[in-house]
């Protein structure tokens, strides 16, 4: 008696399809249908989606309808600049505003701020984080975003003595997304002059 080969069922002998196993026209028309409308599908929702991967076109928070906690008496607070983005990778953006409070001269400190989409039922976007508190005395340049990441530069002063008008320090700083919150990494300061 011969022992079947490793991995193969012994066989019985020659063995007949079962009737219902027989290929006929009809099942071929029926699995080409079934394959066409699966393609279809495919195609109308595009490759590796489904309609709830893509949530509607949200748009990005307005700076200027915003409140910021900035008191500047009977003056509003002036957005200098803002930027767009979608920071915490959610499908959704978010706008990182430069704001102070409106001066005749001299360099006001600038406050940055984090914002999101308005809560149900409010007009103002949400302030989600202060990424530069305006007591900290600084002036932010060079505001950018990106996916994850919004960049500028700070300006500020070396000591009380240094005159408001001319900041003599500069120190370029990156807030990352990671964990749930924005990580700052920083450069070491360098005098307001130098690279410029």
């Amino acid at each position: 008696m011969q022992s079947a080969a490793a991995g193969s069922f012994p066989s019985s002998g020659p063995t007949q399809p079962l009737p219902h196993t027989r290929p006929r026209p009809l099942h071929w028309l029926a699995t080409a249908a079934a394959l066409a409308a699966v393609l279809t599908g495919a195609a109308l929702t595009g490759p590796g989606t489904t309609p709830e991967a893509h949530p509607a076109a949200v748009a990005a928070p307005d700076a200027r309808a915003a409140h910021y906690p900035l008191d500047c008496g009977r003056a509003p607070a002036e957005v200098v600049h803002q930027a767009t983005a979608d920071l915490d990778r959610d499908g959704r953006p978010e706008t990182v505003a430069q704001v102070r409070c409106p001066a005749g001269g001299g360099t006001p400190p600038s406050g940055l701020y984090l914002l999101g989409t308005p809560a149900a039922g409010s007009a103002a976007p949400r302030l989600l984080a202060t990424l530069v508190d305006p007591a900290e005395r600084m002036t932010v340049t060079g505001l950018g975003a990106g996916p994850g990441t919004v960049s500028a530069t700070l300006l500020g002063y070396s000591g009380p003595a240094v005159p408001r008008c001319c900041p003599d320090r500069r120190r370029a700083v990156k807030w990352h997304w990671r964990d749930g919150r924005f990580v700052l990494t920083a450069l070491a300061p360098q005098t307001a002059t130098a690279g410029a």
